[in-house]
Formats: structure tokens, C-alpha cells, sequence
């Protein structure tokens, strides 16, 4: 049985039920990455350690983005369910102790473990959607897992206020046991892989060593200069173990077999520059979304729920930018102005909400938020259609999941420098203010730094005070990260615009909008790509290309039945095509002498089994077309063993038949 008729063997109702629950799965993922915003204020207040914030944060994104790599590869060579539901209990786990968590490092112990968990979600629950459906539908299929992403952007800030507001920040946590539970027991039910396992020579030393690095330096950049010296033992032994472990990864890189990141990639332009440019939105997205919530709350005295309706103007900028981009390359082909505008648009959001303050009224805030938004989600969609079409096929996979590998590293130093910057800034700002004040009994500096909710008992007087120093810590964040994204906007104007490919004109949501990292392999890329581009057009249209390619005059119902019984046998009867379509569709075959009709089955005729050939042969060259150089005399196999099955399934199959 080949790869892609096992993949046909899932009843309809048990596929739904699977994807349901690997839907559930990525959703619990996805959201635990947006959901603790809005609740991180109250976290602090009731935990302490406010110059432990953005550790809350980081700790997930640095274990998410560090285990995908093996969760892929793992998946492969020892089924991906087993590994799907390791990784679910790893996640319920690690929800389970974050909602018990005391103290604020336990708290991000625990999101360190269900970050590792929540990586796999999100990983092999793509994965596995390529093992349940053949490669005609999944495109379709994993834009649902796309469309999860976007849900979670809105739904996170909002689910997480309301949470605080109505039960506590820990149900944020304790929200996953039940949902996860559910996906658990239905994946042990009804999902049965085919049991295709594939070989690797995994690069364990490569990963811990990327890892290492990311995590040494991330820790310098949240601790150097407040909880540590920048001169201090801890930080230079740090830095030291940085530089070594950086040294031992590129010499590792350049033996693995099966490297983490081929480092020959780096000696591709566009590719180097989209990994910095990437590294930088990572950086300002998740480094300003982390902040804004504390910035409504604890200045303007808005309720967790309703801080999460106030970011909606930034959410929808976002998605708006990221797809509308997305269909505007599509159509033009011109691709470069997004990233120089997007990251020129982005460093304004970001000097807007630096211009904030305790005064600034809704519909200032709203369009800040707003600008900020459309400045990231221009930039995107971009960076991956541009990695795409700068390497070769066989690097396809691994090039897509650098770039976003890159921006989940720039998301965790983007919370860790801020936060530096916002506890410094902070304490800075209230000692200046209160120097020399007389406070309330058990009111000092440190008490506010741990605690914001004592804010509202304080008399007039002091509050004010307070309130301006915490307005000026949090803005003076988005102050400081400006430069960086005006590097970034430095760096977008030396990319280099060549045509894009077709086939790398359909970008997906879940590559553009979590901050994990993407992980397919080449031909599951391709096959996704490929199979959105072949329908987006309509069937309709589909068909009518079809015949044109095949120099045949004929109708594009009549196109689709002739593949049909050419690949199907199939008969009027056993489609669920409308009744005139199917009549009207089986007339012009018998009219044309290209199909027969005996006892009620309809049969190709030979010279209608010559023509489906015709059309099935110019299916396969449209597609190929979308290839590019890609399509050359020494192509993998593996390539065009994909354009032929996707040719015959796109060409005959009852989910892509015309409408009448």
C-alpha cells in the first residue's frame, strides 16, 4: 500500500473526530501562549517578583522552540500518536503544577515543562493531519490548524481576563485539564496512523547545544545588570559558556547528517537577512504584546477582561496585515515592499505607544495598538514566501522552519531585554518619585514593584506618583525597542526581489502568526502549497484550464466525470454531483463518442481514455509549472512521484467536482 492511499483509509467520521482532537490539542497549545498576558499583572500581585515577569513568558517559548526539532523527527521513527500523546500528558502536567505553582520560580519551572509539551501539540498535530488525508486535501485540512492561530489571537487576551476577573489567573492553567483530557481519550480511540516509520540520525547534540546558547543568553539579558553585576562571575561565566557552546554548535552542524539548522543556508542572502529580519519582529511582537496588558491595568485601572478588548484593534491589524499581504503577493508577485513598509510602519506603532501615558484616552490607544498590528503582520507572511523561494527543494523544509526558529529565539530575548528594561526603568522612576515622600505604613518601593494591586488604597497624592512611574516604565519599553526595528528596517532593503515561484505563493497562517516554529519536511511543504494553489481558483475554473492546457473542447463538468470514470470507474449514480449536472455531463461524453453507457454504467470509450490521459497530463504540467527551477531534468523523485498522484487526485475527485 503506498504512503498516500493509506491515507485514505479513515472513515469520514472517524478523520472529523481525529482532527477534532488534534484541533483541541494545537488550540491548547496555541492559546497558552496568548491567554497569560492579560493574567500576568494578577500573577505577579499574588506570586510577587515582578522582575520575574517576563521569565512567565520566555520560559515557554524557549521550551517550545527548542524541543520542536526532536518532536518531528522522533514523531517519524516512532509513530507519531505515541508521541502525540506523550506530548499531551507533558503539557496537562505541566498546566496542572503552573495552577498550584507558590511562588514565581516555580511557576516558571512548570511553564518550562508544559512548554515543552505544547511545542509537540503544535508540531505533530500538523504532522499527522499529512498522515490522515491524502495530499489533494491538505492544504485545506491544516488551514483549519491555520486558522486555530487566529482564533487563539483574539480569544487568548480575552479568556485569560476573564479568568482573572471572575475565577482566579490560576483556572488560565487549569482550563487545559479538562479539554486536554478529552483530546487524549479520543486520540486513543479513533486515530490509527499507518505505521510508516522513517530513520533518523537525530542531531540530539545540535539541539542542546542551539538551546544552551539561546537559553545562556537569554538569561544574561533578563539578570545582567539588575539581579547581576555585568562584571559578576555569573554573567561572564555565562557569556563564556555562550561563546563555547556557539563554537561547539558550528562544528557539530557542519558532521550532523540531519543537522538542526544546515548552516550552508547562511551563505544564501535572503535567507540570512529574513532570519535577522525575523529574529527582530519576534522581538518587538512578543516584547510589546507582553507589556500592553500591565500598561491597561495597572495605569488605567481597566479590568483584565476588558485589557483583552482593548488589544483586539491590535489583533485584527495583525491578521488583516498578514493576510492581506499574503493575497496581494499572491496576485502581484512583488513581495519586498512588505518588509521595508511593514518594519517602517512597526518602529511608528512602536514611537505611539511610547507616546502613551495615564491621560491617553481610548481611541488613542486603539489606534496605537492598531498601527503596531499592521506594522508586524506586514512583515509576517513575507519572510517565509521569501526563505521559500530563495532555496533549493530539498531544503524547503528545514529553510522554513529556520526563519521561524528564528523569530521564537527573538520572541524570548524580545520579553527577557524588555522586562529588563521595564523592571529597571521601573525602580528607577519610583525611587525618584517618592525620594524623599512620606508613605503609608508598609508601602515602600519594594512592596509596589511586587505587588500593583496596592496601587488603588494609596491616597491621591502618592497614586498619581506611582501611576506616572509605571506609565513611564512600561512606555520607555517600546522606546527601546525602536532601534532594533529600525535595524531591521535596514536590513530589509538589501533583499533582493526575485520572481517568486508559484509554488510558494500560498502561505499559511500557522507559519506566519505562532511564534514556534514550523516543521515539515520538503514534500509535505510542497504538497500543501501545491494542493491550496490548484483549487484556490475555483473548480469551475479548475476545469476549464484543464481542457484549454489539453487543446479539447469540452465543458468543465464534462472534464471532471471523464477524469472520474478514467480514474474511478465510477458511474452517474454513485456521485453526489447534482442530477443535471451528472445528465448534462454524460450527454456531451456520449455526444462527443468519448463515454458509453451500458446497464447504467458509464464507461470511457478509447478515445476517451486517450483524452482523460490528455487532461491528466496537462494537470500534471500546470502543476509542474508552479515548480519553477524547481522542476528541472535532475528533480528528486520523491517530486514527481507528488505531481503525479496530486495530478490524478486533483484531476477526477469528487471534492473538486464544478458546480453547475
Amino acid at each position: 500500500m503506498t504512503a498516500e492511499s493509506a491515507t485514505a483509509a479513515p472513515s469520514r467520521g472517524a478523520l472529523w473526530l481525529s482532527l477534532s482532537a488534534l484541533l483541541l490539542g494545537m488550540f491548547l497549545a496555541a492559546l497558552d501562549q496568548t491567554i497569560v498576558a492579560t493574567a500576568l499583572p494578577t500573577i505577579v500581585s499574588d506570586l510577587g517578583g515582578l522582575d520575574h515577569l517576563s521569565w512567565v513568558v520566555t520560559a515557554y517559548l524557549l521550551a517550545s522552540t527548542a524541543g520542536t526539532p526532536l518532536w518531528g523527527k522522533l514523531g517519524d521513527q516512532y509513530g507519531r500518536k505515541k508521541l502525540f500523546q506523550t506530548a499531551i500528558v507533558i503539557f496537562l502536567i505541566g498546566s496542572a503544577l503552573c495552577g498550584v505553582a507558590q511562588n514565581m520560580p516555580e511557576l516558571i519551572g512548570f511553564r518550562f515543562l508544559q512548554g515543552l509539551g505544547g511545542g509537540g501539540l503544535i508540531v505533530l498535530s500538523m504532522a499527522i493531519v499529512g498522515d490522515l488525508v491524502p495530499p489533494r486535501e491538505r492544504g485545506r485540512y491544516q488551514g483549519l490548524f491555520g486558522a486555530v492561530f487566529g482564533a487563539t489571537s483574539v480569544l487568548g487576551p480575552l479568556l485569560g481576563g476573564l479568568f482573572v476577573d471572575h475565577l482566579s489567573w490560576r483556572w488560565v492553567f487549569y482550563v487545559n485539564l479538562p479539554v486536554g483530557a478529552v483530546a487524549l481519550a479520543v486520540i486513543a480511540a479513533v486515530l490509527h496512523l499507518p505505521g510508516r516509520p522513517r530513520r533518523h540520525r537525530i542531531d540530539y547534540a545540535g539541539t542542546l547545544l542551539v538551546a544552551a546558547v539561546a537559553g545562556a543568553l537569554v538569561v544574561i539579558a533578563s539578570l545582567g545588570g539588575t539581579t547581576w553585576a555585568w562584571d559578576s562571575w555569573q554573567v561572564i561565566g555565562l557569556a563564556v559558556l555562550a561563546a563555547c557552546g556557539l563554537v561547539a554548535f558550528v562544528r557539530v552542524e557542519r558532521r550532523a547528517a540531519e543537522p538542526v539548522l544546515p548552516l550552508a543556508l547562511f551563505r544564501i542572502r535572503t535567507f540570512t537577512l529574513c532570519c535577522a529580519i525575523a529574529f527582530v519582529v519576534g522581538f518587538a511582537m512578543f516584547g510589546g504584546m507582553t507589556y500592553l496588558p500591565t500598561f491597561l491595568q495597572v495605569v488605567h485601572g481597566i479590568s483584565p477582561t476588558l485589557s483583552g478588548v482593548h488589544l483586539l484593534p491590535m489583533v485584527f491589524g495583525l491578521l488583516l496585515a498578514s493576510t492581506g499581504s499574503g493575497q496581494l503577493i499572491s496576485r502581484t508577485g512583488r513581495w519586498k515592499v512588505f518588509p521595508v513598509l511593514g518594519t517602517a510602519v512597526t518602529a511608528i506603532g512602536l514611537f505611539l505607544l511610547h507616546n502613551l501615558d495615564e491621560n491617553s484616552g481610548d481611541l488613542d490607544m486603539g489606534l496605537s495598538f492598531a498601527v503596531f498590528g499592521l506594522g508586524i503582520g506586514m512583515v509576517l507572511q513575507v519572510l517565509v514566501l521569501a526563505v521559500q523561494n530563495a532555496v533549493d527543494y530539498g531544503d524547503l523544509g528545514v529553510a522554513t522552519s529556520g526563519v521561524t526558529f528564528f523569530r521564537s529565539i527573538g520572541a524570548a530575548f524580545g520579553v527577557a531585554v524588555l522586562g529588563t528594561v521595564f523592571t529597571t526603568r521601573l525602580e528607577h522612576r519610583l525611587t525618584t518619585e517618592l525620594r524623599g515622600v512620606p508613605l503609608p505604613r508598609g508601602v515602600s518601593v519594594d512592596s509596589l514593584l511586587s505587588d500593583p494591586r496596592g496601587i488603588g488604597a494609596l491616597p491621591d497624592r502618592i497614586r498619581h506618583r506611582v501611576i506616572t512611574s509605571y506609565s513611564d516604565g512600561i512606555t520607555d519599553v517600546f522606546l527601546y525597542a525602536i532601534p532594533v526595528v529600525v535595524l531591521a528596517h535596514a536590513l530589509a532593503w538589501p533583499l533582493r526581489e526575485d520572481p517568486l515561484r508559484g509554488s510558494v505563493q500560498a502561505p499559511d497562517v500557522s507559519e506566519t502568526v505562532p511564534p514556534n516554529p514550523v516543521q515539515r519536511s520538503s514534500r509535505d511543504e510542497c504538497a500543501r502549497a501545491l494542493s491550496v494553489l490548484a483549487t484556490r481558483s475555483g473548480r469551475r475554473d479548475l476545469y476549464a484550464g484543464i481542457a484549454r492546457a489539453a487543446d479539447q473542447d469540452l465543458s468543465p463538468a464534462a472534464c471532471w466525470l471523464l477524469l472520474r470514470i478514467e480514474r474511478d470507474d465510477a458511474t452517474g449514480e454513485r456521485t453526489e454531483a447534482p442530477r443535471d449536472v451528472v445528465d448534462a455531463a454524460t450527454g456531451e461524453l456520449r455526444e462527443r463518442s468519448l463515454a458509453t453507457c451500458v446497464s447504467g454504467v458509464l464507461t470511457a470509450t478509447d478515445e476517451g481514455h486517450r483524452v482523460a490521459d490528455r487532461l491528466a497530463e496537462a494537470r500534471e504540467e500546470a502543476l509542474a509549472r508552479l515548480l519553477g527551477d524547481w522542476w528541472g531534468p535532475d528533480r528528486p523523485r520523491d517530486l514527481t512521484r507528488l505531481v503525479h498522484v496530486l495530478g490524478a487526485e486533483l484531476g477526477g475527485s469528487e471534492a473538486d467536482r464544478p458546480h453547475a
